[in-house]
């Protein structure tokens, strides 16, 4: 009897000891970086996956690269007990933007999902849009116009499309999305092309303007237009590829650009996931 007695009190202690443990690290997490907003580019290789997290622990998750490792990525970035993505944005259906986003549907509750409406052929592609009709919440098409108000003073604006674009080639259709935390803005365009770079100029001018931009299609040339950096104006730049890929992203005439911009450039490939923390007044990278 004494015995049983002994091991009971023994079992409870450890579960008091767990129970305390784990409420100090959520009092640590809601405390950590207090009025800030996180935004980090995934290393996934060659592909596209960026975690967003608002001051009030709010979570965006724009792709989810082109294999499982996003997931690894994401929980190591967010306490094992927050289990919620806000809003999750496929930009288009490319295999590198969205493979990893089935297991992400799978392990965390996405409450929106959010995609352009560009249906692709693959596999792939069907499967990450039968998934998220099952496990989201909410499936809506992407439009300009779209504002998502995260009540602690971030938005996300959705630029592009501004149309059907069931019809068009896929980075063409690619979802175009700033992120404003008051005075500081973080632009993500996909893959889309120049001529969708030139359209959000002739519409939107210098309301283009912010401090981080993710290089258009992984620094193809296809994208970074200079009539678009220059309306940008970006203080810094970040490459999300894979090294050694066999497209040669970012290519040299890219990376010369922004070199002559005089635009600070960030490369997942050569530093893995890049993040950066703004207070709403100034944004600046930690890592």
């Amino acid at each position: 009897m004494f015995i049983f007695i002994k091991k009971y009190l023994r079992t409870i202690a450890v579960v008091i000891l767990l129970v305390s443990v784990v409420v100090v690290w959520m009092v640590i997490y809601s405390r950590a970086q207090t009025g800030m907003l996180t935004v980090s580019f995934l290393d996934v290789g060659q592909g596209d996956s960026i975690l967003i997290t608002t001051p009030s622990k709010k979570h965006i998750l724009i792709d989810g690269g082109r294999d499982s490792s996003t997931v690894r990525r994401i929980s190591a970035l967010l306490p094992f007990w927050d289990r919620t993505i806000d809003v999750m944005v496929a930009t288009h259906p490319d295999s590198d933007h969205i493979t990893g986003l089935k297991e992400v549907l799978k392990r965390y509750s996405v409450t929106t999902f959010l995609e352009p409406g560009v249906y692709g052929k693959t596999h792939i592609a069907r499967e990450v849009h039968d998934i998220a009709e099952k496990e989201a919440s909410h499936m809506m098409l992407a439009r300009r116009g779209q504002v998502f108000d995260f009540g602690d003073g971030v938005l996300l604006y959705i630029l592009f499309p501004d149309r059907d674009v069931s019809g068009v080639e896929t980075n063409t259709g690619s979802v175009v999305a700033l992120i404003e935390y008051k005075k500081t803005h973080i632009l993500l365009t996909g893959d889309s092309p120049q001529k969708i770079e030139k359209y959000l100029v002739s519409i939107d001018g210098v309301w283009l303007h912010s401090d981080v931009l993710k290089a258009g299609h992984h620094g193809s040339k296809t994208s970074s237009s200079e009539l678009f950096i220059g309306y940008v104006n970006p203080a810094s730049v970040v490459f999300s590829r894979g090294c050694h890929n066999r497209y040669g992203h970012p290519h040299p005439s890219i990376v010369a650009l922004y070199t002559r911009f005089s635009i600070p450039q960030y490369d997942t490939c050569k530093q893995g996931t890049i993040t950066f923390v703004s207070n709403g007044d100034s944004i600046h990278k930690v890592r």
